[in-house]
């Protein structure tokens, strides 16, 4: 009987984390899954090392660095239409016992679901709130101004969803660093948009999935540990602007009109001045710390 999912991961050069994700899934799930490795330009050989030593796991290089959710689109492409269910995870996931069987589960008990997220656990233990409210124009806004600074502001409270007591329920969106995906509903909104190079893919899939009809549905009893930090934290000169300009898409999107042009003007403004300040706080940090 063959599997009935697949697994998808975006490589760019990811290290030992690669291992440890291959090596900890063989106790994710009952089933042995195939494994495509999305790989955007990888140097270390890590991805073809894998594939090599491991029959289900199969290597699909992009041509270059396409992006996240461009990567999976093209991963999943690769998959058999008879799989109904896809996990698309980061491969600096490490997998609790039955993690995706769990998963799967809740899949049956939520027929309408499209994405099932788990709990996700940070290196250090603590729950990432990975379920979170679809952003509004001022929730996203005071998030964006405000989260750093002050944390506890109610804009961040409020779309951070930090506490809501764990518990299997339907939400806004799921964190893309794991998530179990409904191939049908995957494919009615046609995947990840590939115009985010990287962040914010996930809370646009979420909610384009939701304006669908499907539902994004949290699922703690499944558990997962996210290296979250191991890649962003390098180059915040790329990926801080990388953020700040996909939460400008984001709202963008959602306020086209005409007349909507004044508020996507100071959207672009106010984003690319954050950017820039953060940028430079993140370099003094970083360059502090090398000193040291």
């Amino acid at each position: 009987m063959s599997p009935q999912f697949a697994v998808v991961t975006v490589t760019y050069s990811p290290g030992d984390h690669l291992h440890r994700f291959i090596d900890t899934l063989a106790v994710a799930s009952s089933e042995k899954p195939q494994v495509i490795l999305a790989d955007n330009g990888s140097t270390d050989g890590v991805p073809e090392a894998v594939a090599e030593a491991n029959a289900n796991v199969r290597l699909v290089r992009t041509g270059g660095n396409i992006g996240y959710g461009g990567a999976v689109n093209r991963a999943v492409a690769e998959i058999d239409a008879d799989i109904e269910f896809v996990v698309v995870v980061n491969p600096d996931i490490e997998w609790c016992t039955d993690a995706i069987d769990k998963l799967l589960e809740a899949a049956q008990r939520w027929p309408r679901a499209g994405s099932l997220g788990p709990l996700i656990h940070e290196t250090d233990g603590t729950v990432y709130p990975s379920a979170r409210e679809v952003p509004g124009l001022l929730d996203g806004v005071g998030h964006a101004l405000l989260g750093t600074v002050w944390p506890a502001n109610p804009w961040t409270r409020k779309y951070r969803q930090e506490n809501q007591q764990p518990s299997e329920r339907a939400v806004g969106w799921l964190s893309g660093s794991c998530l179990l995906m409904r191939r049908a509903a995957f494919d009615s909104v046609h995947g990840f948009d590939s115009r985010y190079f990287m962040y914010m893919e996930d809370v646009d899939l979420g909610d384009r999935l939701g304006k669908a009809g499907w539902l994004n549905v949290y699922v703690p009893d499944a558990e997962v540990t996210h290296d979250k930090g191991h890649a962003a934290g390098k180059r915040p000169e790329l990926m801080l602007p990388a953020h700040h300009e996909s939460a400008y898409r984001f709202q963008a999107d959602r306020h086209p009109k005409w007349w909507q042009a004044p508020v996507r003007l100071v959207l672009r403004a106010g984003l690319a001045a954050r950017s820039r300040m953060a940028v430079r706080s993140a370099l003094r940090q970083r360059n502090g710390a090398t000193e040291k």
